[in-house]
């Protein structure tokens, strides 16, 4: 059975918010008086919409939270998850039925449907046998990216939801963050003329990319995937959103795996970070990331390395021993990881716009986004470290002008809010039939997913690559 998904998405900026294990009416008044989102969020009223989830880590604890804060609109009835802690994780905090807690979705498929929608959130090599199962029940679809790890499981997904007549919800989540729809909106408005170049940035964070992709789930591309689907989806989605979909007609890409080999690994260093003699010398030492300062409850990243929070030896203890003994303790030279930490891909499109996007794990910046717009009449600049407000340089009057968001993110919410805006939508999407309010659905998530393998296939075989020509990254009609 596939575990949950672990989260490497989840935006480092933001804590984890752990609700206490209380009933549904101080739950209820607890939420009230966390001041982690703005008053007005929810201004419609919609019918409740239940949901099952399938997979009950980081990420599926993430959007399963929008039913605590907004237990009229969202309701989680079933949980899938092979881990025993896990799931009673969900069955506390959601008052979920004994019978309704699954050690995977194996067994929950052969229910009848139990709820309005399904949350995927399992590893991502296993997101495809489930989604087309609870598909063919007839769930709706919220799925973390990416869709899949190869081309044909992404197909096979997008046709069983098609086959059902199913709604389907990517996690692009970017797409719902209200600084990346600010820019969007101030491109369409003609704001800068004709948009000439994007340059895209996705600074992943040195220890960031430490724990996921070199001691983590996505070190490893034949267990798991390539770094660019499985930390730039978003980013290849994103540059296609602000260039409007526009067809992509050439693509290259370049990249490796510069720094984390064992050749690289420093003289007297050992084979685990808290046996190392040189440890003090090294930024990715596993002692510094997860244990020091030393942790009382789990949070990002240590939850990951250790979420058992209740253990009767103490929080701090569990994870030292995890770190000591398991796979986020090894010295990040001595791994099996072989995905690449640098990578950019260069796109040109129909119009002859064209756009570059780097992804490098080298940053002090983690996950902090900045994209630069250049047009005719004047340049547009998102920097997400800098706050929800876009930069614009008119080139007539040679002016500045700072343009924020009417939408603010709430606070404790995932990539820097944008999760909760992607839940938010597609709770509406779903209690309303409503299929427009999904901004990440089927055809444009599977596309910008065949972008991405395509720039795989460059870099791998030092070729120019023409998606619109080839059949193998495009959507067929």
């Amino acid at each position: 059975m596939g575990g949950s998904k672990e989260d490497e998405a989840f935006h480092p900026s933001q804590v984890y918010i752990q609700y206490p294990r209380i009933g549904s009416k101080e739950r209820a008044h607890f939420i009230g008086n966390m001041n982690c989102i703005e008053s007005t969020s929810t201004k419609t009223s919609h019918r409740k919409v239940t949901a099952v989830v399938v997979g009950a880590g980081n990420r599926g604890k993430n959007y399963a939270n929008y039913a605590i804060q907004f237990p009229d609109f969202f309701d989680v009835v079933a949980v899938a998850e092979p881990r025993r802690h896990a799931r009673e994780y969900f069955q506390h905090n959601h008052s979920i039925e004994t019978e309704k807690c699954f050690d995977g979705w194996e067994t929950l498929v052969l229910q009848p449907r139990l709820a309005d929608c399904a949350i995927v959130a399992t590893q991502d090599q296993d997101h495809v046998k489930p989604t087309v199962k609870l598909a063919k029940i007839g769930y709706h679809i919220l799925l973390e990216k990416p869709m899949a790890v190869t081309e044909e499981d992404c197909r096979t997904i997008y046709e069983a939801c098609q086959e059902a007549g199913v709604m389907l919800a990517v996690c692009h989540v970017f797409r719902y963050h209200p600084p990346a729809r600010k820019l969007k909106e101030l491109i369409d408005s003609g704001l800068i003329g004709e948009v000439v170049n994007i340059n895209h940035t996705e600074p992943v964070g040195f220890y960031h990319f430490a724990h996921s992709f070199v001691r983590g789930n996505w070190r490893n591309e034949k267990s798991s995937t390539f770094s660019l689907l499985a930390k730039c989806c978003h980013d290849v989605d994103l540059i296609a959103f602000w260039m409007g979909n526009k067809k992509c007609t050439k693509l290259s890409s370049f990249g490796s795996l510069h720094h984390f080999r064992k050749e690289k690994k420093p003289e007297g260093a050992s084979a685990r970070c808290l046996d190392c003699k040189i440890e003090t010398t090294c930024p990715y030492s596993a002692k510094k990331i997860y244990l020091d300062p030393e942790p009382l409850k789990p949070q990002w990243p240590m939850s990951v390395v250790c979420d058992i929070e209740d253990a009767p030896e103490g929080y701090l203890a569990r994870l030292t021993e995890a770190v000591r003994t398991g796979p986020y303790g090894k010295c990040v030279y001595d791994t099996d990881n072989d995905v690449c930490d640098n990578q950019v891909v260069n796109f040109e499109f129909s119009d002859g716009a064209t756009a570059t996007l780097t992804m490098i794990a080298f940053s002090q910046q983690l996950c902090n986004r900045k994209a630069e717009v250049y047009g005719t009449l004047g340049q547009l600049v998102w920097d997400e470290s800098k706050g929800h407000k876009i930069d614009h340089y008119d080139f007539l009057t040679r002016t500045s002008q700072v343009h924020h968001c009417e939408q603010e993110s709430p606070l404790g919410w995932g990539h820097g809010g944008a999760d909760y805006h992607l839940i938010k939508a597609f709770v509406e999407a779903v209690a309303s039939n409503d299929t427009t309010l999904i901004s990440s659905g089927p055809k444009i998530s599977l596309e910008t997913h065949l972008l991405t393998f395509a720039a795989e296939h460059s870099r791998k075989s030092s070729t120019i690559v023409r998606p619109n020509e080839d059949s193998r990254w495009m959507v067929q009609q």
